[in-house]
């Protein structure tokens, strides 16, 4: 009887355990697509450096979008967290942004590491659910 409660426990802390380890890998693939997201803006502040005007389509709302004419392509206007934006030219662009994907990795490395422990916290669980089980089967058996 002790035996089934404490494999209960058990499971019922590695299925806490595993919940906790969905909601980390949610926020590792937030946070894995707002590096792509940084990557493809260098990689457009690249690709503008020098020209004149380039032609784009420009979102005009509701996922709707309009072609039109970049006349300045030597500033942007870019977040800088907590609702707040300030204009630099493409070279103060890209180090604001070179600084966020380095938080966000400083970041993604805590979750991983994170869900490593877990992983690791799990197995154990799971080995002692699993020798609980088998002596509880063994006694089964013996009678």
């Amino acid at each position: 009887m002790e035996d089934q409660q404490n494999l209960e426990q058990i499971v019922n802390e590695i299925n806490m355990y595993n919940q906790q380890a969905e909601l980390i890998q949610q926020q590792i693939d937030l946070l894995q697509t707002s590096m792509a997201e940084i990557d493809t803006l260098t990689q457009t502040l690249d690709d503008l450096k020098g020209k004149d005007s380039v032609e784009a389509f420009v979102p005009v709302g509701a996922g709707s979008f309009m072609k039109g004419d970049l006349k300045n392509t030597d500033e942007i206007i870019i977040s800088i967290g907590a609702g707040y934006a300030i204009k630099k030219d493409v070279e103060g662009a890209k180090a604001i942004v070179a600084r966020q994907k380095e938080d966000l990795k400083d970041s993604l490395d805590q979750m991983l590491a994170s869900l490593q422990q877990i992983s690791d916290v799990v197995g154990a669980l799971t080995n002692q659910a699993n020798q609980i089980a088998a002596t509880a089967q063994g006694q089964m058996t013996g009678y």
